[in-house]
């Protein structure tokens, strides 16, 4: 027995709303384009052009975490995996700085304090930098300090060694 029932849209038309709803449900697929709301530091005024550099020199993926637009936009502020790794440039000198007992690490020719948070991943701070670069990781990197390789670079040859 043959339907007789007709589709009122072509089959160009329903393959393409196939395609869509494939894609909107895949996992990793993103049909929004939100954006990371990022607290904008107040740097002082020779490190903003460390951090315009900076910015122009960060890796468009990270840990397998791409980019996303940070709100507000500024080239003091960046973020990957929608708010997974943000960095901020410019940030104040952390209190934990003057602390004996502070916890540091060199990744790749770049110091780094580092703080442990409660209840999700750790914040790193350059140290011995022109400028504070503040790099807060999310829960899934609480004991791992990997990413950190993709920043060194981009610190090294931009933001100068102050020792």
């Amino acid at each position: 027995m043959k339907s007789s029932h007709r589709f009122s849209r072509p089959p160009a038309a329903a393959g393409a709303l196939v395609a869509a709803v494939l894609l909107a449900t895949a996992p990793g697929c993103v049909l929004t384009d939100a954006k990371t709301p990022v607290a904008v530091p107040d740097p002082a005024a020779g490190d903003a052009p460390y951090c315009r550099a900076l910015h122009r020199e960060l890796p468009d993926a990270v840990a397998g975490l791409h980019r996303s637009a940070t709100e507000p936009p500024s080239e003091l502020t960046a973020a990957w995996g929608d708010g997974a790794i943000v960095l901020r440039c410019g940030v104040p000198r952390p209190a934990a700085m003057s602390d004996p007992q502070a916890q540091a690490v060199g990744v790749d020719g770049v110091d780094w304090l580092v703080e442990p948070r409660k209840g999700t991943g750790p914040r790193f701070t350059t140290t011995y930098r022109e400028a504070y670069v503040e790099l807060s990781l999310d829960g899934r990197f609480a004991y791992d300090s990997g990413p950190l390789t993709a920043f060194a670079g981009p610190v090294g040859r931009t933001v100068p060694r102050t020792l």
